[in-house]
Formats: C-alpha cells, structure tokens, sequence
C-alpha cells in the first residue's frame, strides 16, 4: 500500500513538472512576441521562428548579444526605425538578459516598466520620442543597474527618486529633456558621469557632485554652485531657510494675545546672544595670547606665497606639534641629528642644514608631509618626506634595507639621498622632481600653458613605470611586493617626462596594521577577499595605473579605500564599457595625439585589464605584463584598429579575442 502511495505523488510531480516546463516559453518565443510589439521591425527579418536567436554563444539575430550558455545577454537594437509605444513586458522571461540598448529608434510614450526587468545592468533608451513625467518608484528594487541612458528624449518633471537611489550606479545621461527642480543627491559612491546639461533643473548643485565638469550642468539657466558661477547667498540657503522657518512657524508661532510676553522672550534671547559672543571673544583671545611662538628656523617659515591647500596643511603641522624642528630633538649633540647618506656621490649636508634651508610644503600623503628644501644656489633641490608609522624593524634591520634601496639604480627609479632614523619617526631625502607626480598631471586644471598629456607621452610614462618595476622585482626578489605602493602620485616626472617610481620597498618597514589600511597593496582584490598578497598584486596595482593613464579618471572615485570592499573600481567600469561595447567612451577625452595610434590605445588598454584581472590566476605576470607593453608602438595602421572592434552593423557576435574577457 505504501509504495502505491509513492507511486501516485511520483506521477503528480511528473505531471506538475511536465505543466511548468511547457508553460515556460523559449527566448524564441519571447522575443517574437516583442517584436510583434515594435512598429516598423523590417529590419528585424532575422527573427523568425526558423532559426534560435542564439547557437553556441553566437546570435543568430540581428541585435541579439548571447552569452556562452546560448541564452540571451543583451539586445542591441539601434538606429534601426522602430516605432511605437515600448511595451517590455514579454522580455521578463529573458531570465538572463542584462543589457537592453533602443538607441535612436522613433518610440513614443511614457517611459516604459523597465523595472520589470530587474536584473538589468544597463538601459538604453536616447535619442527617441519618449515623454511625460516618470514616476518617482521608476527604478525601485533594480540593484544591479549600472547605466542609464534617457538622453535626447522629452521627459518632464523632477528627476526620479529611485533612480537617485540606485546603490550601484556608474554613468547616468540625462540630457536634453524637459526635467525640472533640483538635482538629488545621488546614492551611489562609484557615480563617474553624469550629464543632465540642456534641461529646465535649478537651485545649486550638490556638493558631491561639483568636480564634475561644466559640460555636465550646462543649458540649465537656474543651476548654480560647482563649476558654474557661484549662487547667490540666498538660492545656496534657501532650502535650510525655507525648512527652518517651517518648523519655526510650526513650534513658536505665538498667538496674537501674546504680543508683550513675545516681545520679552525675543529681548532674553537677544541678550543670551550678545554674552555668548563676548564670552567667544574673551576665549579666541586668551587662546592667542597663550598660544607659544614659533621657532625662526622652522622649516615651514617660509610660506607666504603657497596655496591655500598648502598653507592649511602647514597650520595643521604646526597644530599637530610635528614642525622639522621637532626632529632635532632641540640642544641635542651633532651625532643624534646625523644622516646616513646612500650615495657616495653626493655632497654632504646634515639635519640644521635641511632646518636652515629655504623650504616650502610639496604635500601630506598617507605616511606624513613632503617638504622641498633648497640646499644652495648651485646644487639640487631636496625632498624630505617623513615618514611616522615605520617601526616594523628595529634599527639595524631598518638601517640594512635603506642601504639595500640606496642601492638601486635606475632611470625610472628615484634614489634615495639619505635616511634619518628616530624611533618616532624616519625620513627619507631624495632629489627634488619638477613636474611633480602623475596625479597631478592627469587629474590637475589643463591650459594652454599646461595642456593634457598626449598619447606619447602616456605610452613613454607607461613603459618606464613598466621597466622600473621589473627592476624592483629583479633586485628585491625576497619581497613579495617589491613595490607596494604603486599608485599614480608615486610616479614622479622630471622634465623630459620620464617616469621615476618613489615610496617602493617600504611594506616590510611600515607597521603592519598601518600598511593594512593604508598601502596600495592591501587595496588588491587578493587582500580585500583572500587576505593575502601575492607576487602578482604589484601587477594589479600597474594594470590600475595604466587605466588612470588611459582614462584619466582618478581610481579612489571607484575604489572605497578602508573599508574592506572593492565593489566598485576603475578595473570593473572599463571592463563593462568593453563589454557592452562603449570601448570609445573609456579613454581620456583630453589625450592628444591620436592620429594613426587608436588600435594601439586598445591594445594597452587590454593589457590595463588583464594585469588588473581580479582573479590572480588569469591576470598577467609581470615579465609578460612588460613584454607586452614594450610591444605597444604610438601608431598603428588603419586595418589593426577596426579589428578591435565588435562588428558594426548591429549584429554583436562578439569582440576580438582581445577583449574577451570572463
């Protein structure tokens, strides 16, 4: 009786099994439904019932993107004459599609549900007919949404909630639309572009998004704030204003009857004002008169012509109690304040004659301040830059590596001059480099004076920080990061722009929990999820540099530094721009000198991404990360270029091996 029992449920599984199977429609199916949908699909004749969309990971469809499992990862349906009002809704059966672009088609209507897909990572819809207002919950529960493109449409009103709210948002066009009122905070810390330029948005722009370019904001009358002229006092207040009298009026609107009681509590509360700022008073000046007066050879004496960046990083030096005075201990004899010079060539100096020198402030970096000394009229220039988390040797073993440094010698090194050793803090004194870093170059205000970096150039920096990191793994190979802190402001410039590497060979110095949360190494995909750094994590760091290179993007816009996570990074966001085929959008705007040289962009570009792969097993070593590098030239010929590219005619069957990355 029992095993009837089963054989009976047995069947009803089967049955039920059999119904949810053929309930279940193919991508087939779905897709023809959606193209019945669309008005003027002829050029849609590819989708008939006669052929799958996809075989064997390649589209069998015009526009259709498939994956390597032969089901549907995007639709790439542009310019191609589609009309209508969008319906998507027979799309939710495409469990795996991710991508949906409708470019420059001719729909009308509202904006479609697309929150019905929520698994989308990227929206398409510029360039069509679309218009009305969109609803505040538009976007809810899309998590994975990266790219939204609503430009070119006639959308009206305030510029949704939910789409504000979009935790992993990257790039987000809104231009040329009818949205109006304020520009939200956005929630999503990796936003990298943003375009709501030729709409109808007041009010100021929001703090976190006031570095981005002019372009950006431009054709909004009422905008104001950022890289746009300053707003009046009253527009930046008027929010607060507008919500503190709210809750004024709601708390102590007195009633009329009370006129003589409210005119007393105002004269006790003006009163209680007017003895808080005597008593400010009285305090900021006791505070300056007890306050003790600088040392005259102070190393930050000289300062009057500095920026304001500098001069406020001199005060907190001088409010921290970290002076260069401080490090001569005072009265103290000639040898606790002697230097260990690296470099027989050098001529000689000690501490008093770095304190007494004309100096300025270059910087406060993650271990402490740079400091430019000018030593004489004739010889070069010195940087001091002090370092106060290095106790993780004592002072022989400290004393040996710095020798082991000095040793090195190489064009794309910067050597080291000389150390001071004090328990509390080191520092560690090179020549002065004049152009300064190649941070400062990529993301510093371009002129006419000081234009952009040029492709050649680029390539020339990318290769020497390539050749002066071979070196470091050459000559300190018992390191696991020969570097460590590879990372743009570490590359220095000197006047003919060859690269010198600086701050290598410190992870064995620094205190291990201060190399945790501060030194590039310990940013690398290996160390966020695995806890471990690796003879590859140094090549990580050069793929990140070479795709600041290329993009001139700054990385700590993607990467959240600190806080044991990389969901979003430099790495993540070229690799979907190749992906979803926007290779053209990765690469720095401002870099000159492409002529002929765009197919070898690509190829350093790819080498960016497979030395940046976040799986330390596929990404490049770096004897083959330089040999490749060496092999890029400053042009290419015609034919090279458009191999790189998917084909154009709409049908993505895929890119070049070059690009084919999981």
């Amino acid at each position: 009786m029992a095993d009837n029992h089963a054989r009976f449920w047995l069947a009803v599984a089967l049955v039920a099994l059999c119904l949810v199977v053929s309930a279940s429609e193919s991508d087939q199916e779905i897709l023809l439904k959606f193209k019945d949908s669309l008005q003027n699909n002829g050029k849609l004749s590819s989708w008939n019932a006669s052929t799958l969309p996809c075989g064997n990971g390649v589209s069998n469809w015009v526009g259709v993107i498939c994956d390597t499992g032969g089901s549907v990862h995007g639709l790439k349906l542009e310019n191609m004459g589609l009309a209508g009002e969008l319906d998507i809704a027979p799309l939710k059966g495409l469990v795996n599609l991710r991508v949906i672009s409708l470019k420059k088609n001719s729909l009308s209507g509202s904006l479609p549900g697309v929150n019905q897909l929520g698994a989308l990572k990227s929206v398409f819809l510029s360039h069509n007919n679309f218009s009305g207002q969109i609803a505040d919950g538009a976007f809810e529960e899309m998590l994975s949404l990266k790219k939204v493109d609503l430009g070119h449409n006639g959308f009206v009103g305030k510029i949704p909630v939910s789409l504000a709210e979009l935790p992993r948002l990257l790039e987000l066009r809104l231009e040329d639309n009818h949205f109006q009122g304020q520009i939200p905070n956005f929630a999503s810390k990796g936003l990298a572009y943003l375009n709501v330029s030729n709409n109808e948005l007041d009010g100021s722009i929001p703090e976190a998004l006031r570095d981005l370019d002019m372009a950006s904001f431009s054709g909004n009358k009422n905008l104001c704030g950022g890289t746009l002229p300053a707003c009046p006092e009253s527009a930046e207040s008027d929010e607060s204003v507008s919500e503190a009298s709210k809750a004024a009026n709601a708390t102590s609107s007195p009633p009329v009857a009370e006129d003589g009681q409210n005119s007393y509590t105002v004269s006790l509360v003006t009163g209680a004002v007017i003895v808080a700022i005597i008593l400010l008073i009285t305090f900021i000046v006791y505070v300056l008169k007890s306050r003790p007066q600088r040392t005259p050879d102070s190393v930050e004496a000289p300062v009057p012509e500095r920026s304001s960046r500098a001069k406020s990083e001199a005060q907190a030096e001088q409010e921290a109690g970290h002076s260069m005075t401080s490090i001569s201990g005072g009265k103290k004899d000639q040898q606790q304040t002697k230097l260990t010079f690296l470099k027989e060539s050098t001529e000689r100096f000690d501490l008093q004659d770095l304190l007494k020198a004309s100096a300025e402030i270059l910087g406060s970096g993650v271990f402490g301040s740079s400091y430019k000394a000018d030593m004489s009229m004739n010889g070069p220039a010195m940087v001091v830059k002090r370092y106060r988390q290095m106790n993780n040797m004592d002072k022989e073993e400290f004393q040996e590596h710095m020798r082991r440094l000095g040793k090195l010698d190489h064009p794309n090194l910067l050597s080291l001059v000389a150390f001071y050793y004090r328990k509390e803090e080191k520092l560690m004194i090179s020549e002065f480099v004049p152009r300064g870093s190649l941070a400062s170059q990529l993301h510093g205000k371009h002129s006419a004076d000081k234009p952009s970096l040029d492709w050649p150039t680029r390539l020339k920096i990318v290769k020497g920080v390539a050749k002066g990191l071979s070196v470091l793994y050459r000559e300190l190979p018992s390191l696991t990061t020969p570097h460590g802190h590879l990372k743009s402001s570490n590359v220095l410039l000197n006047n003919s722009f060859d690269p010198l590497l600086t701050d290598y060979g410190l992870v064995p110095l620094v205190n291990q929990e201060h190399a945790q949360k501060l030194m590039i190494a310990y940013k690398s995909p290996e160390y966020v999820h695995h806890g471990r750094i690796t003879k590859k994590t140094d090549v990580w760091a050069l793929g990140i540099l070479i795709l600041e290179t290329l993009t001139g993007k700054f990385p700590a816009n993607f990467l959240q530094q600190g806080k044991g996570e990389k969901e979003f990074d430099l790495a993540l966001w070229a690799r979907n721009m190749v992906d979803e085929d926007n290779v053209r959008e990765v690469f720095d705007k401002e870099m000159k000198g492409a002529e002929n040289s765009e197919g070898e962009w690509l190829k350093l570009l790819s080498i960016g991404l497979a030395c940046s792969h976040g799986e330390v097993e596929a990404r490049l070593d770096l004897k083959e990360a330089v040999e490749k590098i060496e092999e890029v030239r400053e042009k290419d010929n015609e034919d090279e270029f458009y191999s790189t590219y998917a084909p154009s005619d709409g049908n993505s069957k895929g890119k070049s091996d070059e690009f084919n990355f999981s």
